[in-house]
């Protein structure tokens, strides 16, 4: 499990990552503290520990911007003990917070235990049929290495029909499914949606996962 830690105070950050490794977590950093929240994004950490007081921004931008781009669990490690700071890291989207100077066995038990809900959470977001995943958290596929991103309509259709594995679906239930309004939705569009769909399911090798019952639905 990889862990990206955003410090500026050199020594914290090497006793964190002494700490941190000892119990067979991978960490990573980054002085640039310019560009940290791509930094933190692009290390591929599965969790990010932040310092409210940092230079140039504060950890509470830091915590709003990686909020508005992913998911990922945030720590925020901080001298900072006030329950205004406390409840304004949690309002941004921040999933602990934790006082310095802080017991490193807490640090470590409350760490696992995040990423155990995480890890969780994912697996339950994650269907599985004949080789093919889909990931509801990212709304990307995957089949032998290759990846897709898949729109919100695209993934509302695989998903559905990935749920009722070897059934047909209709198309009209389909419709109803992706937009469920009294609206009335041409035919067409559902059309355009499922040929995006066929031409991804094809540029990741899968020319055949999506069946088309004639007159019926589709099945996968």
């Amino acid at each position: 499990m990889k862990i990206f830690i955003i410090e500026d105070e050199p020594a914290i950050r090497e006793e964190l990552t002494q700490f941190l490794e000892k119990y067979g977590y991978q960490c990573r950093s980054s002085e640039d503290f310019h560009n940290i929240t791509e930094c933190a994004l692009s290390s591929g950490a599965e969790l990010i520990l932040v310092d409210i007081n940092l230079p140039y921004q504060d950890g509470f931008q830091v915590c709003r911007e990686i909020r508005q781009q992913s998911n990922i669990p945030i720590i925020v490690l901080t001298s900072r003990t006030s329950d205004f700071d406390e409840l304004m890291s949690l309002n941004i989207g921040a999933d602990d917070f934790i006082s310095k100077p802080y017991n490193a066995q807490v640090l470590l038990a409350r760490i696992q235990k995040l990423l155990a809900r995480t890890s969780e959470v994912q697996n339950n977001m994650i269907l599985i049929h004949k080789g093919l995943a889909l990931n509801l958290l990212k709304a990307e596929i995957s089949y032998n290495g290759q990846k897709k991103t898949l729109t919100k309509n695209e993934m509302g259709i695989l998903r559905l029909l990935m749920v009722n594995k070897g059934n047909i679906i209709p198309r009209d239930a389909i419709i109803d499914e992706l937009w469920q309004s009294e609206e009335f939705i041409d035919e067409n569009t559902l059309n355009v949606n499922i040929v995006r769909l066929r031409k991804t399911l094809v540029e990741i090798g899968l020319p055949d996962y999506l069946e088309t019952k004639r007159g019926l639905g589709y099945c996968v």
